[in-house]
């Protein structure tokens, strides 16, 4: 544990300075008027990590899946309404995104402790950051100010998130399209080190695909059969689900990733030097990794008067 924390002040100063350039967000948005919001949305993801270790990666998963989609507003959290189709079961979403509950936790704690004042872009993005750090990953400043959305997009969730299929022109050509770059996508890719996939999202990989360890795929199908089990899961990193580290690199290097998607980072491409990279020096992925996250939370969020402070995050005021 001593390893992880030798990195945890410097790194905080730089995406300090990193969130800092965005005018519109702060770290110290909510300093006077809702000082408990970081303590309480921490002591919520560790009581939810406590039982069950999965849902840190579905509340990243969740920002993730919040910010590509018309940028970090907390659209993924509404539910569909008689004038929009959310999207929550867009393709991408549909019985796969999770952890709506913990976030239903957390701004009922800050709606008592500061009423009408957090919004759940804000909550969201705090969850995400606490579930990686929790589970042995980087601290970062999370710049703050974000408010949310009145409306949601299943036709946009359909179109901006990438596929587990994706090859990587398609990869660095999304991420592009949301002002990240290549690096930052590799970066964010790390991701994957903990949590785990549905059979459907990667049976063609371990059935149809050459550029797997044998061994690997003969596991794996173990857990994912020809046909059917579509929802059955198997670990993105076969070593430590649970733990945020840089085995998600080495088993690209070997063959070993679970997504299509995973495997397009090292397959004689633009990337392998930068997974080779992340592969031997973990402190580099951790400080790629939490600068990207300041990036990608960055994406165009709703500000001033813009949107709304959700009194319930699943539903418009």
């Amino acid at each position: 544990m001593a390893s992880f924390k030798n990195h945890f002040l410097p790194l905080s100063i730089l995406i300090l300075l990193v969130g800092c350039a965005n005018a519109q967000l702060s770290p110290n948005f909510y300093a006077t008027t809702c000082p408990t919001l970081g303590v309480i949305v921490r002591n919520t993801m560790r009581e939810a990590i406590n039982r069950e270790l999965r849902i840190g990666a579905s509340i990243l998963r969740l920002f993730f899946h919040d910010c590509f989609v018309n940028g970090c507003d907390g659209s993924i959290l509404l539910d569909d309404t008689a004038t929009f189709t959310g999207e929550k079961n867009a393709f991408p979403n549909r019985n796969s995104v999770r952890g709506f509950e913990v976030i239903d936790t957390i701004k009922t704690r800050v709606e008592a402790s500061c009423n009408a004042t957090v919004s759940c872009a804000d909550i969201l993005a705090l969850a995400a950051r606490d579930a990686t750090n929790l589970l042995g990953g980087p601290i970062w400043q999370v710049p703050l100010g974000r408010r949310d959305a009145r409306t949601a997009s299943q036709s946009a969730a359909n179109a901006n998130l990438p596929a587990p299929t994706a090859s990587l022109a398609a990869l660095i050509s999304s991420f592009s399209a949301q002002g990240l770059s290549a690096r930052d996508m590799v970066a964010l890719s790390g991701s994957h080190s903990i949590g785990f996939a549905q059979c459907s999202s990667f049976r063609t990989r371990l059935y149809n695909e050459t550029n797997i360890n044998p061994t690997f795929a003969a596991n794996r199908r173990g857990v994912c059969p020809a046909t059917g089990g579509d929802t059955n899961l198997a670990s993105l990193d076969v070593q430590t689900p649970n733990r945020f580290d840089n085995n998600y690199y080495t088993n690209l290097i070997t063959q070993r990733g679970l997504l299509h998607s995973d495997q397009e980072l090292f397959n004689n491409g633009s990337q392998d030097s930068l997974v080779r990279l992340y592969s031997g020096n973990i402190a580099t992925f951790r400080n790629d990794f939490a600068a990207a996250m300041v990036r990608m939370g960055n994406i165009s969020p709703l500000t001033g008067s813009n949107g709304e402070i959700r009194r319930n995050c699943r539903a418009i005021n």
